[in-house]
């Protein structure tokens, strides 16, 4: 029962550090590399940005962001070919994740 118990505990919790892992690569991101808040307003990392859409009011989910990372949208440049594909993934997640919470 304690060996149950003991894994039942691991596997909860090891998918909460593999989400935190990309959550982590997605905020650097959103505030480093691609500079998203400077366009954009997100409580969760601390963006005041006026000229996109606050994102916590959109609330948008992750194919949303994923698209408009990959493509542009807008005056929104694209950024496929300047993030790797995980770097999408993981601003996509921590944007759609986070927004609006």
């Amino acid at each position: 029962m304690k060996k149950a118990l003991f894994i039942l505990f691991f596997l909860i919790n090891s998918s909460q550090v593999f989400s935190n892992d990309k959550m982590d690569l997605g905020l650097d991101v959103y505030k480093n590399k691609a500079q998203c808040g400077t366009c954009h307003t997100l409580q969760a990392a601390s963006s005041q940005g006026q000229i996109g859409p606050n994102l916590d009011q959109l609330a948008p989910i992750m194919s949303q962001v994923m698209n408009s990372v990959k493509n542009g949208i807008g005056v929104m440049p694209r950024f496929e070919g300047i993030l790797t594909e995980e770097e999408i993934n993981a601003v996509s997640y921590f944007v759609s994740e986070t927004a609006g919470k």
